[in-house]
């Protein structure tokens, strides 16, 4: 349904692979989708689809590309490993920056939304590039270790309460430094929106899809009564 684009990045001007879709229907925005650790997957791509299928044009940029390009793990340890290792290796100015170029490539209203290390990339854009309209961020880890920069567009949280890799003290920081900002906490573990994840579950997944959709829409997106 998409196609592969090339994106020049405003850190370094490094040309980035991207997974681009057109709205099935009429526009309602663009938005930048945001990988987990394990790269622009199968996953994502659907992800990418279906928001298209909701009037939204769709790219999820390739942030791994400069450690491997097209870099699409599995969910074996080995993958993980490499996954958590990149994420680790790629620094949040070169996601900024990176992000930007793919908010550059959409006409307005622009959104962001990511998932896991896509989530803390999420914030991270919500904080630092122009030009978007609102933000969507889940099961982010990393978001804490940004608590201090504050966000230039509306944005939400989805965590999940089982969420073992992110200790609820975590939460509670981010909950502490910015009090206006909803967080929404669900009866699930990490990855619930993901239904190739051992935690997946859809009535979450399908509770935080509306609340993204409706943030959207009440943010440039068309009109919404959610």
């Amino acid at each position: 349904m998409g196609e592969t684009i090339k994106l020049k990045s405003g850190f370094d001007g490094f040309e980035l692979g991207a997974y681009h879709v057109q709205p099935g229907d009429a526009r309602r925005g663009g938005l930048v989708l945001i990988q987990e650790i394990f790269g622009v997957t199968d996953h994502i791509r659907e992800l990418a689809d279906s928001f298209a299928d909701e009037g939204y044009e769709v790219i999820a940029p390739s942030l791994y590309d400069r450690l491997e390009p097209g870099f699409e793990a599995d969910y074996s340890q080995e993958a993980v490993a490499k996954g958590v290792r990149y994420s680790q290796e790629t620094p949040w100015d070169q996601v900024a920056g990176d992000l930007q170029a793919a908010v550059d490539a959409l006409k307005p209203p622009v959104f962001v939304t990511g998932f896991c290390w896509g989530g803390a990339a999420t914030w991270l854009a919500a904080c630092r590039c122009t030009g978007l309209s609102a933000a969507s961020a889940f099961y982010g880890r990393r978001i804490s270790e940004q608590k201090d920069e504050t966000p230039k567009v509306p944005i939400i949280l989805h965590f999940g309460k089982t969420d073992a890799s992110i200790p609820p003290v975590r939460i509670d920081e981010i909950a502490a430094a910015h009090p206006d900002i909803p967080i929404h906490m669900y009866d699930a573990g990490h990855g619930f929106v993901s239904d190739r994840r051992a935690d997946y579950d859809a009535d979450c997944a399908r509770l935080a899809r509306l609340r993204t959709l409706a943030l959207f829409a009440n943010n440039g997106g068309g009109r919404s009564s959610v």
